[in-house]
């Protein structure tokens, strides 16, 4: 079925305001974030198992028709962050792909067995990332120790990480968010993300967060419907200008 339906035109928050990151799991998700201004997507696909590598065409076509900042999830498959050798290889090439189409950042990391940050094999896909931004992803809300871990990303030279501040939605994290905040020092972004929505968005302005993460997916019956399925959900436009509203 085609998605097709105008949306308002947006600017995007060009005046270092919050930013808005809209994670896309579908073209059309990107495409509306794009029209709504969002200022950049996360770009994956099977969110119900919390986001996977997207394939090349997509990434080659969101970039090339859409001209949205652009970040990919590096993610082979779903379950741990433990790779093993051949998905750390699989990794890095798509790293090297996603530097090749011109995307503006990768979204990864790795852990331990022992639910640290694997700093070897993170520092291996910063370097690869070279030339991009990089995010470390939600992998981080595993992390037994959390401070010790932002720590370690610290030094990694990490620009930016994605957390709920290790609860199910952000919302409810948003005191250990703030604590991850002063020990990054501005050195690392902290973007919260996960159960972000219009209802709570501004919270995290208030926080004093430079960027949030949503899918401004529509939480109904439906959705949850299409999730099961492995059938992507779309971001909603209502939703985006509602965050919009809420944070600038």
């Amino acid at each position: 079925m085609n998605l097709v339906f105008e949306i308002p035109l947006y600017t995007r928050n060009d005046n270092g305001g919050m930013k808005i990151e809209i994670c896309a799991s579908n073209f059309e998700s990107a495409r509306i974030a794009k029209k709504c201004g969002a200022d950049r997507i996360e770009l994956c696909v099977d969110l119900g198992v919390g986001g996977l590598t997207p394939p090349a065409e997509m990434i080659e076509r969101v970039i090339s028709e859409l001209r949205i900042p652009t970040h990919v999830l590096i993610r082979p498959r779903e379950g741990d962050f433990i790779y093993s050798e051949a998905e750390f290889r699989e990794m890095l090439q798509c790293i090297e792909l996603c530097k090749t189409l011109g995307c503006d950042g990768v979204v990864s990391g790795a852990l331990t067995p022992s639910s640290e940050i694997d700093t070897e094999r993170t520092g291996q896909l910063i370097q690869a990332a070279k030339g991009m931004q990089f995010t470390f992803h939600r992998a981080f809300d595993l992390c037994i120790e959390p401070l010790s871990a932002i720590k370690s990303l610290t030094d990694l030279g990490v620009d930016r990480l994605l957390t709920s501040g290790q609860e199910l939605r952000a919302e409810l994290g948003i005191t250990l968010l703030k604590q991850l905040q002063i020990v990054a020092e501005d050195r690392i972004e902290i973007m919260p993300g996960g159960g972000i929505n219009d209802a709570n968005a501004h919270l995290f302005k208030k926080a004093g967060f430079r960027s949030i993460h949503l899918s401004a997916i529509k939480k109904n019956a439906s959705a949850s419907s299409l999730f099961q399925t492995g059938v992507e959900g779309v971001s909603d436009s209502e939703i985006i200008q509602n965050v919009l509203s809420a944070v600038r």
